[in-house]
């Protein structure tokens, strides 16, 4: 089958170059010549494990194609995807200027064969009826297409395998045909398929970021009451964790949740409530907490440092909101490193893998080689991403390179007791 992807961000990438690992011939569509022609290299923009791999197989055995050119693409595909961003607008509602655009263009290069125009990317309720208008006023007269909803829930990080592997594979539609090609396309996956509508594929897609965020702010908010009250915030949300109706995963303690999905998405559904004269109350709380959360890692570091951070140096290990990942979109560490800053303190830092992002975001911050630079001369060290090295690190010599020997473990990756006997200061969240 022939298919073409417009968008080459974590989500189109990856499904364009597992599509075609698949056996398709997958047409990638972009909108600036620099990222095309690196792509066409092998050169991806992004940091994801195997995904670099995968590209340039697929570029060699010519399955993989990249363009800046609808005319090239759309007539020949019998599937084509939106999959560009929707970042939030000031009022928290997603901003589909570039959803309604692309539409437009692929209604303009329809050719004669039947298309589906399935739209990957996260839109409210109603935003795929809206393309379908959009397709139908720009469209050549006997070009016949249907619209679908098919949404991602891939992690960055794990895309590659949650793309091949999938919990489930949502297809929203209008008609047995779109839905039988749909799935025909995605049948190689191992996922279940949930063939709905298309309203509701657009809900489930927001629904289930949101959700997944309140067990993150529900686990910081048990986690900041149990500081409180002297329990172990670790040992409770592991044990609530065991009950099968619960479940452990996304119930851990940390420095609060971040990436390209999750605050979008909380504020898109507050947004889509809103419109509907529904006020969201519950996620407006899962907004504020995560925030305050935040918030907390700056107020542990103050309050290990005598609550004076003007003049103090302060290590920072992990600025991606995510282990495995570049991504500095929405990171706690911007929020936190902001804070400090504005306390007087002077930061040092270091992640594996997202610096280059980092320092198009965080301004007078020095950026080290590694974990025992940012380390060196500090009077606290902070851990704001759990990469797998943090764990592993030398904490004697942390403890020798440190001014005072000081953590803030942001992620709980360290054992306090140990730390402890070794003669660190040391607070976690929820311990």
């Amino acid at each position: 089958m022939t298919i073409t992807f417009i968008g080459h961000g974590y989500v189109g990438l990856v499904s364009a170059a597992i599509f075609a690992d698949l056996g398709n011939k997958v047409w990638v569509i972009g909108h600036t010549y620099e990222k095309i022609e690196n792509l066409k290299k092998g050169i991806i923009p992004i940091y994801e494990p195997r995904l670099e791999e995968l590209v340039k197989r697929n570029l060699q055995a010519k399955r993989l194609l990249f363009t800046l050119e609808y005319k090239k693409a759309i007539p020949q595909s019998s599937i084509v995807f939106i999959a560009v961003g929707t970042p939030p607008k000031a009022t928290g509602e997603a901003d589909l200027s570039v959803v309604f655009e692309v539409a437009g263009k692929v209604g303009q290069n329809l050719g004669n064969k039947y298309t589906v125009v399935a739209t990957k990317s996260t839109v409210p309720v109603g935003t795929n009826k809206k393309v379908k208008e959009i397709v139908s006023s720009k469209k050549p007269k006997k070009a016949k297409f249907d619209i679908a909803s098919v949404p991602e829930f891939l992690r960055e990080g794990q895309a590659i395998s949650d793309t091949l592997t999938p919990d489930r594979i949502v297809i929203g539609t209008e008609s047995k045909e779109a839905r039988d090609l749909m799935v025909r396309l995605h049948k190689p996956l191992d996922g279940q398929i949930v063939s709905t509508d298309v309203n509701t594929s657009e809900m489930i897609k927001y629904v289930s970021n949101a959700f997944l965020a309140t067990k993150i702010s529900f686990a910081n908010a048990i986690a900041k009451l149990s500081e409180i009250t002297g329990a172990d915030g670790t040992r409770v949300l592991e044990a609530v964790g065991l009950d099968k109706r619960i479940g452990k995963e996304f119930l851990n303690a940390g420095a609060g949740y971040g990436g390209s999905c999750f605050p979008k998405d909380v504020k898109a559904l507050i947004a889509i409530a809103r419109e509907y004269k529904y006020d969201f109350d519950i996620l407006k709380a899962v907004e504020q907490i995560n925030y305050d959360t935040m918030m907390d890692i700056a107020q542990k570091a103050k309050s290990l440092l005598g609550n004076k951070i003007t003049g103090k140096t302060i290590g920072v290990l992990g600025l991606a909101f995510k282990p495995n990942t570049d991504d500095m979109r929405d990171a706690p560490s911007i929020v936190v490193i902001n804070k400090l800053q504005e306390e007087g303190a002077r930061i040092k830092a270091y992640d594996p893998v997202a610096m280059r992002n980092a320092k198009k975001i965080l301004k007078n911050v020095e950026f080290d080689s590694d974990a025992y630079g940012a380390a060196k001369d500090s009077d606290i060290l902070i851990i704001l991403t759990e990469w797998n090295e943090f764990k592993e690190l030398d904490l004697q010599k942390l403890k020798k390179l440190m001014k005072k020997p000081a953590i803030i473990d942001g992620r709980n990756i360290y054992d306090p007791t140990i730390l402890k006997k070794m003669g660190f200061a040391y607070k976690g969240v929820g311990r």
